[in-house]
């Protein structure tokens, strides 16, 4: 491989594959048919982890996996050379009402994942009226401690080291009951920041970025795609790859569409409250909350096969906004900021194509990750960097080529 590649599609998934590509020596340039991360990289919340990850096809576990293993230093690479912070934050997932938590805590324990049953405490210091009674006996303290729900552990002086019961306002009736796992290391983007740092870093290495550049048509010799057209523009190429995420199954003119990639509706809320009021993930039967640093929490997310419709709807707002209520009570009374619908790359088991494309010698594609297209994109541009080189990849690229998605089928419950 060698010589200039055009990227099509600047999403994170394609802006990933520039960066990857320009890192390894190629020259790369990207063109997008409408708002660099428009769509939705834009739209989805930035968790890095799949959601239950013992729920999910070996495939998505070991695509995931990798990428969270690099993920803070492809971050902090990506702010380097940009001057952008992406708001990468290992803020843990708590996982509430988890069904068999033995089973998820096993397959933790063998995929290395960091797990524990429960839920983490906040670990805030003793008021200083407690503190005067500790001094005075630590046995006093006891029986305080224990009417309260307060923790303690040893301090290096022997004495306990006390800390106070939660207070971020989780619904303390969820919390009491059984089959809670907490994952302390599952982190977070605040993906509109981290597509900003990626397409400064992508222009600082010397990429090129074109937006409101839809593709018109392909040139096409000897079974090579030798250039890109435009409405207004040809583009050159000696290589092409496809990150065309919710509209990959449409295909290109020119291009067959890939398998079994079609667009699924996410609804989100965003409310705004003050920072430190969450400081955690929290998970519970299809319903996320996400916290951010400044106070802003989004609430999450719908699963909707409606075509390319990104309208929203008063039923799904009131639902998202009552069951949210259910899990942190504060936003009972809160007022969401804003209401909006993305469209998911949706693929058969969240299953991506990360492969050559069957008609070209010369054209890959790096699409379909569904609900997981920001928690992949470094391990994917890395499996696919290593395919258009000719490397071995560090993973097996079978459950990822353009024939298995062929063989896999949807079903009923997406």
């Amino acid at each position: 491989m060698t010589g200039h590649t055009l990227v099509v599609g600047a999403g994170i998934s394609g802006l990933s594959v520039a960066l990857a590509l320009l890192h390894r020596g190629h020259g790369a340039s990207v063109l997008e048919r409408g708002a660099v991360g428009g769509e939705s990289s834009w739209a989805g919340g930035g968790i890095l982890s799949p959601l239950l990850p013992w729920n999910y096809a070996e495939p998505v576990s070991a695509l995931a996996l990798r990428s969270m293993a690099a993920y803070a230093d492809w971050v902090a690479n990506i702010e380097a050379i940009s001057g952008r912070d992406a708001e990468f934050w290992r803020c843990g997932m708590l996982a509430l009402d988890v069904t068999a938590p033995e089973q998820a805590l096993a397959w933790c324990a063998t995929h290395g994942m960091a797990a524990q049953r429960g839920y983490p405490d906040a670990l805030h210091r003793l008021p200083d009226t407690l503190k005067v009674a500790l001094k005075r006996s630590p046995f006093v303290i006891a029986g305080e401690m224990k009417q309260s729900g307060m923790l303690a552990e040893s301090a290096p002086d022997g004495l306990p080291r006390l800390f106070e019961p939660r207070d971020d306002g989780i619904n303390q009736r969820i919390l009491n009951k059984d089959g809670h796992i907490w994952l302390p290391d599952v982190a977070q983007v605040r993906n509109p920041r981290l597509v900003a740092a990626l397409r400064a870093a992508v222009l600082r290495l010397g990429g090129k970025i074109r937006e409101e550049c839809p593709i018109t048509g392909v040139l096409t010799q000897g079974g090579r795609v030798t250039a890109v057209r435009t409405k207004t523009d040809t583009f050159p190429a000696d290589s092409v790859v496809l990150a065309t995420g919710a509209w990959s199954g449409l295909g290109l003119a020119g291009l067959a569409a890939m398998p079994q990639i079609r667009p699924i509706r996410g609804q989100m809320l965003l409310f705004k409250l003050e920072p430190g009021v969450l400081d955690t993930i929290l998970y519970r039967n299809g319903l996320y909350l996400i916290p951010r640093r400044d106070g802003h929490v989004l609430v999450g997310s719908t699963l909707e096969d409606a075509g390319f419709d990104k309208t929203t709807d008063a039923a799904t707002h009131q639902r998202l906004h009552a069951e949210a209520a259910e899990l942190l009570p504060i936003l009972a009374d809160a007022r969401p900021v804003r209401h909006w619908a993305g469209l998911r790359p949706g693929s058969p088991g969240n299953i991506p194509v990360i492969d050559r494309h069957p008609d070209f010698d010369n054209v890959f594609v790096n699409a379909g990750h569904y609900r997981y297209g920001v928690t992949m994109a470094p391990a994917s541009a890395e499996l696919l960097l290593d395919l258009m080189e000719g490397r071995t990849p560090a993973l097996d690229p079978a459950p990822y080529r353009w024939q298995a998605a062929l063989e896999r089928a949807w079903s009923a419950c997406f």
